[in-house]
């Protein structure tokens, strides 16, 4: 009785193994108000964007990796990363996806609020169409 119930457990935990790794695979869905940009932190919290412009992370600020887990600011330290970005009131950078190849190969996508406020985008598809 015993090992049946041992094997039952072990194909259990083989089948949740298994279905584990399709969820990790969902696509990232970004909102409207996202950017794209590259970003360096030089210093946490402060940043260069788009290779010219000194930033800050807003206090609170999260940076998602491209496996969609938070990462810290100083283990990011010097690395040039292609995200995409929320600002918060005062323009500080709020929320950070680091782009994977996939996300980074949907073109176009807007990298400043004009092009943003001029362009239509598609949530569900994760596009946006310039006019």
């Amino acid at each position: 009785m015993l090992r049946c119930v041992s094997r039952a457990a072990a194909l259990l935990a083989l089948a949740l193994t298994f279905s584990f790794p399709a969820a990790a695979q969902a696509v990232r869905k970004f909102p409207a108000n996202a950017l794209r940009g590259e970003i360096v932190i030089t210093q946490p919290p402060a940043l260069v964007l788009n290779q010219k412009v000194a930033a800050r992370l807003a206090p609170g600020a999260r940076i998602r990796g491209a496996d969609g887990m938070l990462a810290m600011s100083g283990a990011l330290v010097g690395k040039k990363l292609v995200v995409h970005y929320t600002l918060d009131p005062t323009g500080n950078l709020l929320d950070v996806w680091v782009l994977t190849a996939a996300e980074f190969a949907r073109q176009p996508w807007p990298s400043t609020p004009a092009e943003a406020a001029t362009w239509q985008f598609n949530p569900d598809a994760q596009v946006w169409r310039r006019p």
